[in-house]
């Protein structure tokens, strides 16, 4: 029997750098993926991946972190913290999906957004909460997969979904565990104490209620087995949009703020 990780070891392994990540997504899940780039207000920010692709023939939009492979790679994808302008191209993206009826998939694996100061003189703030309110009210369905980090309002910003999908080994926080006990403790040292107070994990957010399922990975993570790892990724989304392509735009919108609204009414302690 598979012993189950701390929630210190979760972490650990939601960043293994062998991960598969958004490219690995979505060269084994989609065909005739088309990259779209840039915010149409200021540049293109690397650390968001976005476009049109096929999802088992039906088009889709997809959109997500990336933190980068190589070293070349995690530089210009600022190690996958997205700035302001990175969140308006996914807004961009997103409101092109519902103009033509494409359900949106998004793939989370973040640290955070990039906190600098210059993605605060660009407004990384508002960025982050005018995708928080426009993806409330999209009118096509809206899948969210966290795959490894999914950490603060950065990961939030592409996380208000109709489904919220984690993988079994995955985290899913208001910040880091280092964060955490920084502004607890004043010591980032106890982030391993700070991971089990957190609640973060995948088993934790789903008995909260805040995520919809946990995707099984491979015994000792999906780092060991990609494709397997995939595959599980592909079952759920499938499952999930075949569900929710049923129902009409006004209802989803409607229960997706409904969703968001009332989460955390039944939680006590």
């Amino acid at each position: 029997m598979e012993k189950e990780l701390t929630a210190a070891e979760k972490v650990a392994v939601a960043r293994h750098p062998k991960r598969p990540d958004i490219t690995d997504y979505i060269n084994a899940l989609f065909t005739d993926f088309f990259e779209l780039k840039g915010d149409r207000l200021d540049r293109e920010d690397a650390a968001v991946l976005g476009g049109i692709a096929l999802y088992k023939n039906h088009p889709v939009t997809v959109i997500g972190t990336r933190k980068g492979k190589t070293l070349e790679e995690k530089l210009r994808c600022n190690f996958g913290m997205p700035q302001p302008q990175g969140y308006r191209k996914a807004l961009r993206l997103m409101r092109q999906a519902e103009k033509f009826g494409r359900p949106v998939l998004t793939f989370i694996d973040t640290s955070g957004a990039y906190p600098g100061l210059e993605a605060e003189e660009k407004g990384q703030g508002e960025a982050i909460a005018r995708n928080l309110m426009e993806m409330s009210r999209l009118k096509v369905p809206v899948i969210a997969v966290i795959t490894g980090e999914g950490n603060s309002g950065g990961a939030l910003a592409l996380g208000v979904a109709d489904r919220v999908l984690m993988l079994e080994n995955s985290v899913y926080a208001i910040l880091s565990p280092e964060g955490f006990s920084s502004i607890l403790w004043k010591d980032a040292s106890r982030s391993r104490e700070a991971s089990e107070l957190m609640k973060l994990t995948a088993q934790d957010l789903k008995g909260m209620g805040i995520i919809d399922e946990i995707i099984r990975e491979p015994e000792g993570g999906a780092h060991l087995a990609p494709l397997a790892a995939i595959r599980q990724v592909d079952e759920a989304i499938g499952r999930h949009l075949a569900e929710l392509s049923k129902e009409k735009g006004s209802r989803l919108s409607g229960m997706r703020y409904r969703k968001f609204r009332h989460m955390g009414e039944n939680l006590s302690g």
